[in-house]
């Protein structure tokens, strides 16, 4: 199979379903009201609630969103060939991830830009509402140390790749204050001058690394366990527009670039996709991923087809920015379209290695020989380590594997060869900044959580712009989701983050089936929602069911076995709860007829 054609019906699918299915949710619907005075302009305080304009506004959604699922979960499902993961990327896309996104952000703008768990309250009811806060919270902290272990293996030992990243903060917080007081306006200009800055970081890389400068940004794993948390109570706590806002929107678009010139790249190149379509790790047994194709493809691809966590930014930073109730059509719906684009690519560059090579990245040292005993044996991995400057075996996560096949790929390129070092760092700032401006969000968004539950009890945590508030569950969340990261490691916490993802999406469908049923009193308008969240819900519990009774109690990890029986227990609580309020809408509506 050649990359190109993948690319190709990837694009056409994802426009067509943009057009058509996209616009008629929104118009038909959700009944879109442009007129209508967003929360941004009702609440805005200069601070969380701002009018945006909506290029910044997708920019900054898209960065959040687009963390490190896209491109680390397609990477791990390479393990059970490329037709798998390519086909739910897009069909998890279209009929699940986009919907799910837009009809979150439309009902957190409808109810003042308020978190997910109070608009259940609010829809469904007050055991609902407590439900989901628990779903919530513990969710969102499983996902902050889920997406930030990738980060931990991509970068530690690494003095480049560190500086590159650490770079954008400044720069970042300097184009910040660039478009609120020195240029107000001027967005474009702002948007080039912190491209070739933060362009100008990945160059500076090498220079770094041979400089007694290096120390300064080479640590191990375990100080980035600490820095990482560190770093996300600094975000959560700044103005929104100081750090997160630029830093988001200048990073999306680098992303969006990245993933243009990578598509671009295969084009010129067009590389032979190595992996099968099906590999025999399909009914289960694989070394990243154990269990079998269904219902663990599901879990693992995650962000890129459909994903919870988008629920936590839709309902917290992302609709306190929103100008125009018209640009829900593209900042929902577009951005999952174009994450959905991004995972294809993930997928593509992963599936371009050698299989012997791909598994030899993304297992141990210790695993991998059974594997090449079974004939994936290593390839061009020692070529390709040459060539990018590092060893790269044997670095599990998905990060490095992505980085190496996407550096091969730009490296393949006529007369750029030569640079396939610069192409590696460049890749792995690229998949850092999906991260942490994840972290970003994320972390503030479960700020906004903590302060609305700790709200109940002392009111004045529920102003989002109280000083001691904002300290205190900044604080309290980054430390939580910090301890988590700490004492766990990618085969710990992926599946967990995996599953509690997918539990989300399906608590934050359940809950949008509930508005739709509501606003156009239509059965058949609430299949939208309805169908993809069965569909989720069955997949998930069953994957959380193996993985407590398969993994979890005989390896004796009770923690983890607890917690995803909590969440498992939340959403089926929610699904019930909301299943009840449905029968008695429809059974008054046919009354009124």
């Amino acid at each position: 199979m050649n990359a190109l054609t993948l690319i190709i019906i990837t694009a056409l699918v994802l426009v067509l379903a943009y057009r058509f299915y996209g616009c008629f949710i929104a118009a038909k619907i959700l009944a879109i009201n442009p007129s209508r005075e967003t929360p941004a302009h009702e609440l805005n305080d200069g601070r969380d609630y701002i009018p945006t304009n909506k290029w910044v506004v997708f920019g900054h959604h898209f960065a959040a969103i687009a963390g490190a699922g896209p491109l680390v979960g397609p990477t791990l499902a390479a393990q059970y060939g490329y037709a798998p993961g390519f086909l739910w990327l897009l069909i998890g896309a279209v009929l699940a991830g986009g919907v799910h996104d837009m009809v979150v952000l439309f009902a957190s703008i409808r109810h003042k830009g308020r978190s997910l768990a109070e608009i259940a309250k609010d829809e469904v009811g007050k055991t609902t509402g407590a439900a989901a806060s628990f779903a919530v919270l513990v969710i969102i902290l499983m996902t902050m140390a889920g997406l930030a272990i990738v980060i931990v293996n991509a970068l530690f030992n690494n003095a480049w790749g560190t500086f590159t990243v650490a770079a954008t903060i400044p720069i970042a917080m300097f184009i910040g204050i660039y478009m609120r007081y020195l240029r107000p306006g001027h967005i474009g200009e702002a948007s080039f001058i912190g491209t070739i800055l933060i362009l100008l970081g990945v160059v500076l890389g090498p220079v770094i690394k041979a400089s007694a400068w290096a120390s300064l940004f080479t640590f191990s794993d375990t100080q980035l366990k600490l820095l990482l948390p560190a770093y996300g109570f600094v975000a959560a706590t700044l103005p929104v527009w100081f750090l997160l806002a630029p830093r988001d929107y200048l990073s999306s678009y680098l992303k969006i670039g990245t993933i243009a010139g990578l598509a671009l790249g295969i084009f010129i190149v067009r590389p032979e996709i190595q992996m099968p379509a099906f590999t025999v790790f399909t009914n289960g047994g694989g070394p990243i991923i154990a269990g079998p194709v269904w219902p663990f493809l599901m879990i693992t691809i995650a962000c890129g087809a459909v994903s919870g966590f988008h629920a936590l930014i839709g309902s917290g930073t992302t609709p306190k920015l929103v100008d125009n109730e018209g640009d829900i059509l593209m900042i929902g719906y577009g951005a999952m379209l174009t994450e959905c684009f991004v995972g294809v690519m993930a997928l593509i560059a992963a599936t371009s290695l050698q299989p012997g090579d791909y598994f030899a990245i993304n297992t141990s040292a210790a695993v991998f020989p059974s594997l090449a005993s079974q004939g994936y044996t290593i390839v061009d991995l020692p070529h390709l380590s040459a060539m990018v400057g590092e060893d790269v075996a044997h670095r599990p996560g998905g990060a490095v594997s992505l980085a190496v096949g996407m550096a091969a790929i730009f490296a393949g390129i006529p007369g750029l060869q030569h640079l396939m070092t610069y192409w590696y760092q460049f890749a792995i700032m690229f998949e850092a900044l999906f991260i942490l401006t994840t972290i970003d969000a994320g972390t503030r968004v479960a700020r906004y959580i903590v302060q609305d539950l700790f709200g109940k009890v002392y009111k004045p945590f529920e102003q989002v712009n109280w000083w001691p508030g904002v300290i205190i569950t900044g604080g309290l969340v980054s430390f939580i989701w910090g301890y988590l990261l700490y004492g766990g490691n990618i085969s710990t916490i992926w599946p967990i983050f995996g599953v509690a993802n997918q539990l989300l999406a399906t608590l934050a469908l359940c809950i949008g089936t509930t508005i739709i049923l509501k606003q156009t009193k239509s059965i058949s308008y609430a299949l939208v929602t309805f169908v993809p969240m069965t569909f989720l819900f069955v997949t998930t519990v069953t994957a959380g069911s193996m993985s407590i009774f398969n993994t979890y109690l005989p390896k004796g990890m009770l923690t983890n076995a607890i917690l995803m029986a909590l969440m498992i227990l939340a959403v089926i609580i929610t699904v019930v709860d909301s299943s009840f309020k449905w029968s008695r809408f429809i059974q008054n509506e046919a009354v009124k007829r």
